[in-house]
C-alpha cells in the first residue's frame, strides 16, 4: 500500500468522524499527506480527540460539505478523496428530511460537480450503507438485491451513491461505492444512538448503568473499523472497479440478544433490558440484516479479520480509557 499512497494528497470528508479519523491515521503512516474537510456540527460525530494523537500530521479545514464554494477549492490537486460525510442517524432525517437530503444527496452531487469542473483526475471511494436495501427479501444479501430504502436516510443515501455511479459512467471521474453495514470500534459516537446502537450500549455499560436492547431476535453482521479501513484502501487502490458496489459484512452473524451476552461478558459485568420497539424506531426498522460479501471478497481479496468478540474488547478497552472526551 505504500507505494500506492505515499506522497499523494488525500482529502477525506466527514474526516474528524468514527471512520475518517481512523483511515486517517492508517493514511499518514503510509507517508499520505492528508487533509480532513469536517464541519464539527455537534450531531454528526466529528471530534477533535479523534485525531489527537496525530493532530501535527494531518491538515484540517472546518468546512461543510454543503458549501459548494470551499469544496470547489479544496477539492483541487487532490489525487484521491474518501467521500465519507453524511448524517447518519435514520430517526433524524424523518424528523428533519430536508436536512438530510442537503447532506446525503445535494452535497454528494455539488461535490462530483466539484471534481468534473476543477479535477476529474482525482479518485473516489464513496461510504454507502446497507440502509438502502431496506427490508430484505433473502439472506445474506447480496449487491443484486432490490434497493428499497425505509427512511429517508436510506433514500438521500441511494441517491447519493448513484450519483457517483454515474459520474463514473458518464463523465470518467472514478468512483466505486461501499455499502457499510453495522461498523464498530474506537472513535465511533457513543453519546447517544445517532451513530450505532452499539455506542449507547458501552457508555451505559462504562457508566455501571443498564442498557435496552430493543427486540432481541433481530440478526445483524457487523464490521470492525480496521477491516472497514482495509476495505476502503483496497479500493482506492484499485484501477479495475471504477462504477462498481461492493457489499462489506462481518465475520459472524448474530442475535442482538447474544451481542448483548457476549458484551457484557467482554466487560466481565454488565446489565440489559429486553424492551420492545418504540414506534418511531419500529415503523423504520428493516428486521434481520446480514451481508454477502463474495463480490469484494473475489474482486479484491477483502474479507473480515477481525473477530467480533475482539473487536468489542477492544472497543471497551479504547472508552474505558477515553470516555470523558465522548460525552
Amino acid at each position: 500500500m505504500k507505494q500506492i499512497f505515499a506522497g499523494k494528497k488525500i482529502l477525506i470528508t466527514g474526516g474528524l468522524g468514527f471512520i475518517g479519523s481512523n483511515l486517517a491515521r492508517r493514511l499518514v503512516d503510509l507517508d499520505a499527506s492528508v487533509l480532513l474537510i469536517d464541519s464539527l456540527i455537534p450531531e454528526y460525530g466529528g471530534n477533535l480527540f479523534n485525531i489527537a494523537d496525530i493532530k501535527d500530521r494531518v491538515q484540517v479545514n472546518f468546512s461543510d460539505v454543503r458549501d459548494e464554494h470551499s469544496m470547489h477549492y479544496l477539492i483541487q490537486n487532490q489525487d484521491f478523496l474518501f467521500n465519507l460525510a453524511g448524517q447518519t442517524s435514520h430517526l433524524d432525517s424523518m424528523q428533519e428530511p430536508h436536512t438530510d437530503l442537503d447532506i446525503n444527496s445535494r452535497a454528494q452531487l455539488s461535490i462530483l460537480e466539484a471534481c468534473r469542473k476543477y479535477n476529474p483526475d482525482i479518485q473516489i471511494v464513496f461510504a454507502s450503507t446497507r440502509q438502502i436495501y431496506g427490508k430484505p427479501d433473502y439472506l445474506p444479501v447480496d449487491e443484486n438485491h432490490l434497493l428499497r430504502p425505509v427512511d429517508v436516510n436510506g433514500i438521500n443515501k441511494m441517491a447519493g451513491e448513484w450519483y457517483h455511479i454515474l459520474y463514473n459512467n458518464v463523465y470518467g471521474i472514478r468512483s466505486c461505492a461501499l455499502r457499510l453495514t453495522n461498523t464498530i470500534g474506537p472513535r465511533m459516537r457513543i453519546k447517544d444512538a445517532r451513530q450505532t446502537f452499539l455506542g449507547i450500549w458501552i457508555r451505559c455499560l462504562i457508566e455501571g448503568l443498564p442498557f435496552e436492547v430493543w427486540g432481541g431476535q433481530q440478526m445483524r453482521d457487523f464490521t470492525y473499523i480496521d477491516d472497514a479501513v482495509d476495505a476502503f484502501l483496497l479500493a482506492a487502490a484499485s484501477e479495475t472497479i471504477h462504477g462498481k458496489i461492493f457489499n462489506l459484512g462481518g465475520d459472524c452473524i448474530i442475535s442482538l440478544r447474544d451481542l448483548a451476552d457476549l458484551l457484557i461478558d467482554a466487560n466481565c459485568g454488565g446489565e440489559y433490558t429486553i424492551c420492545d420497539f418504540p414506534q418511531d424506531r419500529k415503523r423504520i426498522d428493516i428486521g434481520d440484516y446480514y451481508s454477502d460479501f463474495s463480490l469484494i471478497r473475489s474482486t479484491l481479496k477483502w474479507e473480515p479479520q477481525v473477530p467480533l468478540r475482539k473487536g468489542l474488547e477492544q472497543t471497551l478497552s479504547f472508552y474505558k480509557k477515553y470516555l470523558k472526551h465522548y460525552l
